[in-house]
């Protein structure tokens, strides 16, 4: 999914271009050079000082330890986080509402994937979550010379879906943001393609625009390619999921549809090798 601009034509179309706009980039925050000139100490508007995020952090660590238990059927993984960290996720604040002993503090995790808890925690903690978005590396993300740097199975697609899934139970948006950054920019196969595609139509509702449309305009553009790439896997998926057919076969037909339309507009006649519709006659 790296190479998104060659998605402009169909995208248009289908208004994902407005969709992906806000969701994969955060909104930069307007300069305030008066602000930024102020000192740490100025009150809030109720008279209290602006906590020092350093103390703030301070108390976090000072918070209870959680036992994230994640699997299940006796494999089973152990993790230890803040209780104050994970409580910034209202999943995990409503679950821990109801546990009173702050000595034995424990979430089960049964259904989610070890990856993408570990990467929660690694943003919780620091604000980011391996591999990171560099500042050098506007269109990619820091090398990891342990894994190819053409993603042929889908698994490094995967990982940041499963990442974009979390979040969205755990109900942090910006999270889910970062991890939708992220997907655009991995190099991949068809196979690896259609391996995310399978998990973007299996794991996510259908109005989630923001993951779906990408998908079914990469392919609308590619299809006629990619397809003989992956041949056997596109045809399972389109019948696993006929959505997914269906909202590839839309944006190629709206295409279509513009193309015609700009072409009537310009005086440029459509051609006349396509099939005759039949016409009434005028005596019925």
């Amino acid at each position: 999914m790296a190479d998104t601009e060659d998605l402009t034509q169909i995208a248009d179309s289908a208004d994902v271009d407005a969709e992906m706009e806000g969701a994969e980039e955060v909104a930069e925050l307007p300069e305030d050079d008066d602000a930024a000139e102020q000192p740490e100490d100025i009150p809030e508007p109720n008279g209290a000082p602006k906590p020092n995020p350093q103390t703030v952090f301070i108390e976090y660590l000072r918070s209870p330890i959680v036992r994230l238990v994640v699997g299940n059927d006796g494999d089973e993984t152990t993790l230890s986080a803040h209780k104050a960290i994970i409580e910034q996720s209202p999943f995990f604040k409503e679950v821990l509402s109801s546990q009173t002993d702050d000595d034995d503090l424990a979430v089960h995790l049964p259904d989610e994937p070890l990856d993408a808890v570990g990467c929660f925690l690694q943003y919780q903690y620091t604000g980011e979550y391996f591999p990171r978005r560099l500042a050098n590396i506007p269109d990619g993300l820091e090398p990891d010379p342990s894994i190819p740097t053409v993603d042929d199975t889908g698994d490094q697609l995967l990982k940041h879906a499963r990442v974009y899934t979390l979040a969205e139970k755990l109900g942090l948006p910006e999270l889910k943001t970062l991890a939708h950054s992220k997907i655009h920019r991995i190099n991949s196969t068809a196979v690896g393609e259609i391996a995310y595609a399978r998990f973007v139509y299996g794991n996510t509702p259908t109005n989630d625009y923001i993951m779906r449309k990408p998908v079914a305009a990469f392919w609308a553009t590619r299809s006629h390619v990619l397809r003989h790439e992956a041949e056997a896997e596109f045809k399972s998926m389109c019948l696993e999921f006929p959505q997914f057919g269906f909202d590839v076969l839309s944006l190629v037909l709206d295409q279509r549809e513009k193309r015609a339309r700009e072409r009537e507009e310009d005086g440029t006649p459509a051609g006349g090798k396509g099939r005759k519709r039949m016409r009434p006659s005028i005596n019925i």
